[in-house]
């Protein structure tokens, strides 16, 4: 059993870890005195150092390690080799919809002729970029059948944030002052009761019916006419079409309410079925999401908003306008919510998400939800007879399982996320949405292979396999990591994210203490 157990880990680790052996060093304990880049580092100059305040200026010089160029590109290639992205590894994040970032995306939006631009610049020397807003928002609106967009908001959060501000400067407009609560699912993101609560609003909460649906009978004991706002998704968070929706968008606006999309999950719809069509009136978009802009890592990100004629006079400004063959921006609407971004959101994001639906037309996004869809049921398919799946039937672009079969083992979902790892996976994510336990939620994306998704759908039979042959194998993972199994706690409260050096000697400390705060 022994032996069973150690080709068990050691299959693991064949399978990517090719850095297993690198030790976690730091750059500042290379540090050997006299050794130099051969490049040359010239020196402030006199001017310079004049310009910068003393109250501002160093004391002292800047500790930097003494290591030679060859060591400088070998540790930070080495580091790089470490990091899980999408360019290098599986990244079926369920709701993050981590699909691949098309390189011309970066080509053009990193181009001298937009990273020159200033946004002081008069409108008529920036046509250009003023022109792709443009373009841009008659796209957004073609796909979710909206009838304008602000493209201001910086993320998703930000754009829930915006549209709860409509929200209320609607029902103010119209003196009705009562509606104060907001209805959201009990599978719903958790952003939704965040935003709604953070700007004021009494938040409800709806459970799912047996089929992971909106309960319509619980829907419509909490709406009333103190009811300012319906949050849901469509598909919702366990990946399953909303097919009551024209009954609850009737039933909304029959109160007065009105319906909010959260667009994280359009990945499933572009160009089959759009939100405007089914009711809604307003909605924001993911554009580091759904439309393939760099994701993660704190930003930036892009979240439009999109509203139906009657609340377009409430949008943020200014607006980009078109007159003839010339753009401006309009920031003319008395009704305005105001500014909630600097100048007009974050210029590169919205480009990249312009030249990747430029380049696929309406025809390749049609197709990139059709092959989203079908990779999650495929996986779906595949994987029902190792994990269990709570709802079953068909899905859309994303599906959550469940481990909780597993945990008689000792083993949850997150013992599972970090053995995927060793097998140069990322987890998908777990412990969500929170009314499924032990919850695996895997969103595989259109831009997968099929022997990719094949990979996975074995990696996972091997994991279950293993929880049952070797469980502690599983609750120390990962193994083939400079760092595997951190204080999750203190890694969050207590991040460690500074080296201490001093002049004259390296202050080598004791290696659990170097890494205790760190998680990777």
């Amino acid at each position: 059993m022994m032996e069973d157990k150690a080709a068990v880990r050691k299959e693991g680790k064949r399978e990517w870890c090719g850095m297993t052996d690198e030790p976690n060093i730091l750059i500042f304990e290379k540090n050997r005195s006299g050794k130099r880049t051969t490049g040359y580092v010239p020196s402030p100059s006199s001017e310079a150092k004049r310009l910068i305040p003393d109250s501002l200026a160093r004391k002292k010089d800047a500790i930097f390690p003494e290591v030679s160029e060859r060591e400088i590109v070998q540790h930070f290639l080495r580091l790089s080799q470490k990091n899980f992205s999408v360019d290098t590894h599986f990244y079926p994040l369920g709701s993050c919809t981590m699909k691949y970032n098309p390189k011309i995306n970066e080509e053009i939006a990193n181009h001298p002729s937009f990273t020159g631009l200033h946004p002081y610049q008069p409108e008529e020397s920036v046509q250009g970029i003023l022109r792709i807003f443009w373009e841009l928002e008659e796209w957004l609106k073609g796909v979710t059948g909206m009838d304008r967009f602000s493209l201001q908001p910086a993320a998703g959060a930000h754009g829930e944030l915006v549209g709860m501000m409509i929200a209320r400067a609607y029902h103010d407009s119209r003196r009705d002052f009562a509606r104060r609560q907001v209805i959201v699912p009990d599978s719903s993101h958790g952003t939704n009761p965040a935003s709604a609560a953070f700007y004021g609003f009494e938040v409800i909460t709806i459970p799912s019916d047996p089929r992971g649906r909106v309960n319509l009978a619980e829907l419509a004991k909490a709406v009333s006419e103190k009811t300012a706002c319906l949050m849901m998704t469509n598909p919702n968070t366990l990946g399953l079409f909303e097919d009551d929706i024209l009954k609850i968008q009737k039933m909304m606006h029959e109160k007065g309410a009105l319906l909010y999309y959260d667009g994280a999950n359009m990945n499933a719809l572009l160009g089959i079925a759009r939100p405007g069509d089914m009711g809604f009136d307003m909605i924001h978009l993911n554009l580091h999401k759904t439309f393939s802009t760099p994701h993660g890592g704190g930003g930036p990100g892009a979240g439009p908003v999109g509203v139906k004629k009657a609340l377009e006079k409430f949008l943020p400004v200014p607006l980009v306008t078109r007159k003839g063959d010339r753009y401006g921006l309009d920031d003319d609407l008395p009704d305005s919510i105001g500014r909630v971004k600097a100048f007009y959101g974050n210029a590169g994001i919205l480009l990249r998400a312009y030249v990747y639906m430029r380049r696929l037309g309406k025809e390749g996004l049609e197709q990139v939800s059709r092959d989203a869809v079908l990779s999650a049921n495929y996986l779906k398919k595949n994987l029902q007879s190792a994990l269990e799946i709570p709802h079953g039937g068909f899905c859309m672009h994303e599906f959550v399982a469940s481990s909780e079969p597993l945990k008689r083992f000792g083993v949850t979902a997150g013992n599972i996320g970090k053995r995927l790892l060793d097998y140069g996976i990322h987890a998908p994510t777990v412990y969500f949405p929170l009314i499924v336990k032990e919850a695996l939620m895997v969103e595989p994306t259109e831009t997968e292979s099929k022997e990719t998704l094949d990979r996975f759908c074995e990696v996972i039979r091997k994991i279950v396999r293993e929880s049952e042959a070797d469980p502690e194998c599983l609750k120390n993972a990962p193994h083939c990591f400079p760092v595997s199994h951190p204080d999750e706690v203190k890694a969050a409260r207590e991040p460690l994210l500074t080296y201490r050096a001093f002049l004259g000697r390296q202050d080598r400390r004791d290696r659990s203490d170097l890494v205790s705060g760190i998680s990777f």
